[in-house]
């Protein structure tokens, strides 16, 4: 018998997808990886498996590209390449060939029978393909998958208001683009890019971080960096993502953000402490683990 579907306000959720979100933020990408295989053999039409299959290879892409640039901890920067990585995979392509997959399987299933769930996971692929390219600097192809995403997440609305998700997706994009330097808004009026509201996005990132499902830590990790990064909000900030540190400790690059909040608010104990520990986390990937832990020690150099 097959198991129930979790149901969070209007969206149903296996619960083994839900368990491979979990060891993915636990900092087990690469069993949360196997998992979301598992479920794209088991269930070959549904986007699901490959967005969480997506979410699992970012957690290794953005572990791997992070740096400390401007006194802030981020993945700032990813040049496009196709070699294998040190556990045998192409992450990097195989993020996108996931992607791919994801928004072809979620378009379809909208063909077949115009629903809010696939219009979420068509947005939810979008969204996470605009963030490797964004990473690339592939900046034209950021802003077509950008809009392509929140035409997904406001159709799904459209159909089902209920669905936190989706506006937790929208609020990525209203975030970033009222964020945008003047002469990229003005790039953006005459590419024709639907504008956005900072402050509507922070309101839509905290209702899919307090009630959203699949979306829910991506919300949370999101607002909390978009709080340092762009409006020096840093006690805000880490009020948001202390939640996120308690529940996955484990975490290399939670805890490198809530290190580096710690630092900007002067706490230089709590952050040495949070800093150190990233140190002591058994990481499978060689990539990420190397890293974290020079990423970990250039911070620590900071403390005076």
């Amino acid at each position: 018998m097959a198991a129930p579907a979790v149901r969070a306000r209007s969206l149903n959720v296996p619960p083994e997808a839900l368990q491979a979100l979990d060891k993915i933020y636990s900092g087990e990408p690469h069993e949360g990886l196997r998992m979301a295989r598992d479920m794209e053999r088991a269930n070959p039409d549904s986007p699901l498996g490959y967005l969480l299959e997506g979410e699992a290879r970012w957690s290794l892409i953005y572990c791997a590209a992070c740096e400390m640039k401007w006194g802030m901890v981020d993945a700032w920067k990813r040049s496009k390449g196709t070699q294998a990585w040190a556990d045998g995979e192409n992450h990097d392509d195989a993020y996108m060939a996931a992607t791919d997959k994801a928004i072809e399987l979620a378009l379809a299933g909208i063909a077949r029978s115009n629903n809010a769930t696939d219009h979420l996971y068509a947005g939810m692929g979008y969204a996470l393909k605009a963030r490797l390219l964004g990473l690339r600097d592939e900046s034209r192809a950021v802003a077509k998958a950008a809009v392509a995403a929140r035409q997904e997440f406001l159709d799904a609305l459209a159909l089902d208001p209920q669905m936190v998700d989706a506006t937790a997706g929208l609020g990525l994009y209203n975030y970033y683009v009222d964020s945008l330097s003047g002469i990229v808004k003005v790039l953006r009026f005459f590419m024709g890019i639907p504008g956005g509201s900072k402050q509507e996005g922070i309101r839509q990132l905290e209702q899919g971080a307090n009630h959203g499902v699949l979306m829910k830590v991506m919300a949370r990790f999101y607002l909390a960096k978009n709080l340092r990064t762009f409006d020096f909000e840093y006690a805000r900030a880490a009020a948001a993502m202390k939640p996120l540190v308690d529940e996955y400790p484990k975490n290399p690059t939670f805890l490198l953000l809530m290190g580096n909040l710690e630092l900007e608010l002067g706490q230089t104990a709590e952050a040495g402490k949070t800093l150190r520990s990233v140190g002591d986390l058994e990481i499978r990937n060689e990539e990420c683990r190397a890293r974290v832990r020079k990423v970990a020690g250039d911070a620590l150099a900071t403390i005076h």
